[in-house]
């Protein structure tokens, strides 16, 4: 059978597909993306009835920054791939005979196992009544029936099924303050975290609090994961896009910061956070603490708040890298940088956990003042909680078995036979990727 590859990526603004066919690799540019819209919802006319602004729902008068927003990763070449996919399912021949779909990270969508601890414990969270029965003794190992009672007792009557704190389980919170401090070194605190659906709700929230008007912006690298613009957009905010060095393996220069920064000011944009990825997407680089605390010092010159998207900080292939949090490089660079507002954001979709699906990630929240702190909580509230798989998952992926605990050999078997598929799987797009530019 033949496979053809979809892959969309981002170069210059313009979306870029690749196809692999008998024939090879062909790439073909087909629409603009992520590109930073300078219109003002002003710009935008709205259809009028008897002199006024109609109320009659259309395409027209819906909202200027859903029109405003761009998300290409769901766009036109995806929309495009379904129809194919289905064309191809009625029986209407083309030069290959499936399509897989790489237009985001969903690898269970790709035949990735789940890791088995997390589905023993929350098929019990989601079935209680597997506790008693008596095949579980031989079904599950002791170490899951006690970490699911656990989960179940600390949701209360309603199990998973029941709305918990706007911020999360506190047990689920606990879990993961200890990942956070076996990590770090430092201290997390429980009343520092909000467990969210997966790491785009925390971005979500974060900008809702940042944004206030279109002058207000949100420095963002590029090529960047069309989050960030799409988000910025729907919330009337705009984008200013920095440009990590390819050069120098996509690290960050401060100068370039600063030469943004002051385009800006001259622009009359107020400058609120500074977004950075790391491990990178779609760039792939590990940012060097020194470079991470240049970041930290320039964020502090400018009276910015730091997003750190750090979702992908297991996948680190290149044994001369190393992932550094921003959590941990600004405590450790002491008092002086207690006043740099930090979000710092992981996911369970990423990783080698692939849990896309289950919508669960956290965000730790440091050096925010009170009253923005009750701000963000508000803002919680009014989504009442995340999904409550998703947080247990979210506190399993952060406090996973141990050793000397039942369900650890099997664990370390999965997680390790995953992070290799993984990094064979980079090694070898990455020589695709290599052998195909040399042809463009």
């Amino acid at each position: 059978m033949m496979i053809s590859t979809i892959i969309a990526g981002v170069k210059n603004g313009v979306t870029v597909s690749a196809g692999r066919t008998r024939g090879g690799w062909s790439f073909i540019s087909t629409l603009q993306s992520d590109k930073v819209s300078t219109a003002k919802p002003s710009d935008h006319a709205m259809p009028e009835a008897n002199g006024l602004a109609s109320a009659r729902l259309t395409g027209d008068n819906i909202s200027p920054h859903v029109k405003k927003a761009e998300y290409a990763v769901r766009g036109d070449i995806v929309v495009r791939a379904g129809e194919i996919a289905k064309e191809l399912k009625a029986g209407k021949k083309f030069p290959f005979s499936d399509l897989v779909m790489c237009n985001i990270g969903n690898p269970q969508a790709l035949g990735q196992k789940p890791v088995t601890f997390y589905r023993q414990v929350l098929a019990i969270c989601d079935y209680p009544q597997l506790l008693d029965a008596p095949e579980s003794q031989k079904l599950f190992p002791p170490d899951v029936l006690k970490r699911a009672k656990e989960y179940l007792d600390a949701t209360g009557s309603g199990g998973t099924g029941a709305y918990t704190h706007s911020q999360g389980v506190e047990l689920c919170r606990e879990h993961v303050a200890k990942g956070i401090k076996e990590r770090d070194g430092h201290d997390c605190h429980v009343d520092d975290l909000y467990l969210t659906e997966g790491a785009s709700g925390a971005v979500k929230n974060i900008l809702q609090i940042l944004i206030r008007n279109e002058k207000d912006a949100i420095l963002i690298p590029f090529p960047q994961y069309p989050l960030y613009s799409a988000a910025i957009a729907l919330l009337g905010g705009t984008v200013v896009p920095y440009y990590p060095d390819e050069n120098k393996g996509w690290q960050i220069d401060p100068s370039h910061l600063e030469d943004v920064v002051a385009q800006s000011k001259k622009d009359g944009l107020c400058i609120r956070a500074l977004a950075v990825i790391t491990p990178g997407n779609p760039t792939g680089q590990v940012i060097p603490r020194s470079n991470i605390e240049d970041l930290i010092k320039f964020s502090k010159k400018h009276d910015l708040a730091v997003i750190a998207d750090e979702v992908y900080q297991v996948n680190v292939y290149n044994s001369s890298m190393k992932f550094d949090s921003f959590k941990k490089t600004i405590r450790d660079m002491g008092s002086d940088y207690d006043d740099v507002p930090l979000f710092s954001l992981q996911s369970i979709s990423k990783g080698y956990y692939g849990e896309c699906g289950r919508r669960g990630g956290y965000m730790e929240i440091i050096n925010i003042p009170a009253d923005v702190r009750a701000a963000m909580y508000k803002v919680a509230s009014i989504n009442l909680c995340s999904n409550v798989n998703g947080q247990i998952c979210t506190a399993m992926v952060m406090n996973p078995p141990k050793e000397g605990e039942e369900s650890y050999p099997l664990y370390k078997k999965e997680r390790d036979g995953l992070l290799d598929s993984l990094k064979r799987r980079a090694e070898m797009i990455e020589g695709v990727c290599q052998n195909a530019a040399a042809h463009v």
